[in-house]
């Protein structure tokens, strides 16, 4: 299953990945124990989860060393020893968090060209594989790294054969600008929903303008817009959940959430679908937006958001989605997908509880 342009959903940039317009978001299956952890996972929910998502035409697996210190690359490495080679998804990962080992709280955004190398050996072997489709930064450095300096030892990996393509994730303004003029870049990765939708005035128009692939993760805003969620479910997250920490989980903001989760459940129902999946659905209507990345735990969420990628939303969906957005209150940013001209203003990059 090993995607070229020919075969994918959508090309990727200006590489020869080709994309389902949906993919599995690893970060959940990493588990707890760690500041940006999910709780305890099953390992074994997991394998089946992306067994599921693959039988549904996924054909791409998100995921990152830092979700769950490495577990949820060890786990999908489990999985892709139990597939057959020619069938197997495209692999995305990550580099530039490195955890402290003795103190799961603790972290370092670290860009150094060794550290990349080094995290790239270690991704290879938990995720047992020869070559990672797509490496993508983490977030920016916070160690005094040029960028510069450290874009070109991504761009050796794939000289080098260890990967096939490069790109950034949580990446805004000069240090986006400062990858793409050091050529070859092929996505950048930015939280994107029908909350948080700032970089739909960004980030978005700026790389369709040079080509430049989106992915956009969290589309159902970590679990915000799907069917099941409520206030209730909040009190029940286990410790380690990151979301029973976040401000976007507790009022006011929990409350305009799901008031636009409730609006959204008729234009789900005109469609004969799901929350879940109009709310991907969105994101995907944005002109620019090559994919986005969608977690799930189990194969019955996989089989809520599958459908997303044949949606199409019409121009009615798309005003009454506008009008739910504006009289939540929830979020910020436009609030209706439309063609963006020129290269787009590329907004300063800022931190925030959630980010992947």
């Amino acid at each position: 299953m090993t995607g070229t342009a020919s075969n994918g959903g959508a090309r990727l940039g200006k590489s020869p990945l080709g994309l389902s317009r949906v993919g599995l978001g690893a970060w959940a299956i990493g588990g707890g124990g760690y500041r940006f952890g999910w709780g305890p996972q099953a390992d074994d929910d997991s394998i089946r989860t992306m067994r599921a998502a693959v039988e549904a035409g996924v054909n791409w697996i998100d995921t990152a060393p830092v979700y769950g210190r490495g577990h949820s690359e060890e786990v999908i490495g489990r999985f892709l020893d139990g597939v057959p080679v020619a069938d197997r998804p495209m692999v995305f990962t990550k580099c530039g968090i490195v955890w402290d080992r003795q103190d799961p709280t603790k972290s370092t955004r670290t860009l150094h060209p060794d550290s990349i190398r080094a995290e790239c050996d270690d991704s290879l072997r938990r995720l047992r594989v020869e070559c990672i489709d797509l490496l993508q930064f983490h977030q920016p450095d916070q160690v005094g790294t040029r960028v510069e300096d450290s874009w070109a030892a991504l761009l050796g990996l794939v000289d080098a054969g260890k990967i096939r393509a490069a790109g950034v994730s949580n990446f805004e303004g000069d240090p986006l600008e400062r990858c793409w003029a050091g050529g070859r870049l092929t996505s950048v990765q930015s939280q994107m929903s029908l909350i948080d939708r700032d970089v739909g005035a960004t980030v978005v128009p700026w790389a369709a303008a040079r080509g430049v692939g989106v992915l956009a993760y969290s589309p159902m805003a970590s679990g915000l817009l799907t069917d099941s969620f409520d206030a209730g479910r909040v009190g029940t997250l286990p410790e380690d959940d990151w979301r029973s920490r976040d401000p976007r989980f507790q009022d006011p903001q929990l409350g305009r959430a799901l008031r636009l989760r409730e609006s959204l459940k008729a234009v789900a129902a005109r469609h004969g679908t799901t929350v879940a999946a109009v709310a991907v659905a969105w994101v995907l209507a944005w002109p620019g937006v090559t994919a986005a990345i969608v977690g799930a735990r189990r194969p019955e969420q996989v089989a809520a958001w599958a459908g997303a990628a044949a949606l199409e939303l019409t121009a009615e969906d798309l005003g009454d989605i506008e009008t739910a957005v504006v009289d939540s209150g929830a979020g910020s940013g436009p609030v209706r997908p439309a063609p963006e001209s020129g290269a787009g203003e590329v907004g300063d990059g800022h931190e925030g509880g959630g980010r992947a």
